[in-house]
């Protein structure tokens, strides 16, 4: 367990630079009395370290100094080419760059990491998209993306669902979201931190002025909120069902048996409801609200009419 820490700070001194003794306990998940020895014994072991005290100080590697350790378990190598995502780098335009990653990386493993890494390129594919239509075109996604990581601010014009369709305004990308094969752009403005759809960008025009992430903000954390509160927006009421055993597989509800199972399933409106019910056909009947089941009733009555004789 040890060594393994004492990799992981060998590392994160590697590829982040100076840190303190209290940043490298928080990473390590450990006391800063922990850190002391570690870094004791990795001086010890002949690794070139650096120690400041002060307000600037910290711990950092010699300049110059590279280990050509990777750290990397059989797990962690499998883990690092199965999340590597070809259309989503080529998207973002570093498709070559992830290309290049990849044989760099395959080259530093051990010939039996390597297998492992090989294998897992021969036997799993990550497809993000949907199955149903085309992939959204996404014209100005490499452009956010640059915005995005050289922290500057741009000015979008934008389609959205509501007059005025086409807005114009002044934002600070923050970060890139992909989301069942659609990318989202996270960025703050005047009416604070708002999401938008990259394909629904028009236009983007790049400015000059930089920007800073606000303190504690985290993409993650902001993204599951998000979605949390999406969720809550979005089922704003709940339906009273009988489903057949098939209508209950159907709608991912568990059978009360061999008969019809009640349920109540959350809804997000009448209209969508109503489509959504009707591709259950014979295998869900509606019981409240009224509404629903009227429109339901009456969708039912038109297709007999219209299929009679």
């Amino acid at each position: 367990m040890r060594a393994s820490r004492l990799v992981t700070l060998l590392l994160l001194l590697q590829n982040r630079g100076r840190m303190t003794a209290r940043q490298l306990a928080d990473e390590l998940e450990v006391s800063v009395r922990t850190v002391y020895r570690d870094v004791g014994a990795l001086g010890a072991a002949g690794i070139p370290l650096y120690g400041a005290a002060g307000h600037a100080g910290g711990y950092r590697l010699v300049d110059g100094y590279r280990t050509r350790l990777t750290g990397l378990t059989a797990d962690e190598a499998q883990a690092a080419f199965l999340a590597a995502l070809p259309g989503t780098a080529a998207e973002l335009g570093l498709g070559d760059a992830l290309t290049t990653a990849q044989l760099k990386l395959r080259a530093a493993l051990p010939a039996e990491l390597r297998e492992h890494a090989e294998q897992i390129q021969e036997r799993f594919l990550l497809d993000a998209p949907g199955w149903y239509g085309d992939a959204d075109r996404v014209p100005h996604l490499a452009a956010v993306a640059a915005a995005v990581w050289a922290r500057r601010e741009v000015v979008l014009r934008y389609r959205r669902w509501r007059a005025p369709e086409e807005i114009e305004r002044r934002v600070e990308p923050y970060g890139l979201v992909l989301k069942a094969g659609r990318w989202y752009l996270v960025a703050g403005g005047p009416s604070g931190i708002r999401t938008y759809r990259v394909d629904q960008i028009l236009e983007i025009r790049p400015l000059e002025e930089e920007f800073v992430i606000p303190d504690g903000f985290d993409l993650t954390g902001y993204w599951n909120g998000y979605l949390a509160g999406f969720r809550a927006r979005l089922y704003t009421s709940e339906a009273l069902v009988r489903l057949t055993p098939e209508g209950s597989r159907r709608l991912g509800v568990t059978p009360a048996g061999d008969g019809w199972t009640e349920a109540r399933v959350p809804i997000e409106s009448i209209d969508h409801a109503h489509r959504e019910f009707l591709r259950l056909g014979a295998d869900v009947e509606i019981l409240a609200p009224a509404e629903l089941r009227n429109r339901i009733a009456e969708t039912a009555r038109t297709l007999a009419t219209r299929y009679e004789g």
